[in-house]
């Protein structure tokens, strides 16, 4: 019986020591509790990358392009920091700038001397250098709505522009015999039907000349 009191008391002993030492937290060699590790904290050790600084915006003095040729001003503009370049036929006839060499600039948007962001686009409006600047840029013809518009002298291709994607358009030549191949070369001469008629699907028909032409 007294074998069994000593060996019941140091078990009892040695199961108290261990839930001592789970319970007690760890030390370091200076006697100090140790800091919890990033890993027992949830805490990331990854270090945190801060938000790209925002770009500031270029900003350039635009310069003057009227007159010149319009190869150059782009040129000059591109020099000057402006890429972002376009231009248009300032007399109205879409016709495309497919030569820059052979067209001259009338106007520029946005004026010259304007102290703007580069990537701002400029528009030139040119001509040919045969021909004389508009004071004003042409407008293009109005969209026909239910009603036939007057398009007599205006250029063939915006008049095809304005009428309905769907409508049946016939153009001939009203000098001579003539294949119409590029429509921005020509203007009206005559059209059927006639201005202010209502326009409810019907095939529509243009005579044509050469815009440095008469009509007769």
């Amino acid at each position: 019986m007294r074998t069994h009191h000593t060996i019941t008391l140091l078990t009892t002993a040695a199961a108290t020591t261990f839930a001592l030492t789970a319970c007690t937290p760890q030390t370091s060699s200076s006697g100090k509790p140790a800091a919890p590790s990033a890993a027992a904290s949830g805490a990331s050790s990854a270090p945190s990358s801060a938000a790209p600084a925002a770009k500031t915006p270029k900003t350039a003095t635009l310069p003057n392009f009227v007159g010149k040729g319009l190869q150059t001003a782009q040129d000059e503009a591109q020099a000057a920091g402006f890429y972002a370049l376009k231009s248009h036929d300032a007399l109205g006839r879409d016709r495309l700038q497919a030569l820059d060499r052979n067209w001259k600039v009338c106007s520029q948007t946005p004026a010259a001397g304007a102290s703007i962001d580069t990537s701002t686009s400029v528009d030139f409006g040119a001509v040919k250098l045969e021909e004389t600047c508009p004071a004003t840029d042409a407008p293009a013809p109005k969209p026909a709505g239910d009603t036939m518009p007057n398009f007599v002298g205006q250029g063939m291709k915006v008049v095809r522009g304005a009428l309905p994607s769907n409508a049946s358009i016939t153009v001939k030549d009203a000098v001579q015999s003539r294949m119409v191949l590029q429509e921005s070369n020509w203007k009206v001469c005559s059209q059927d039907p006639k201005p202010g008629t209502a326009l409810s699907g019907q095939p529509v028909s243009f005579t044509v000349a050469k815009t440095e032409e008469t009509c007769p």
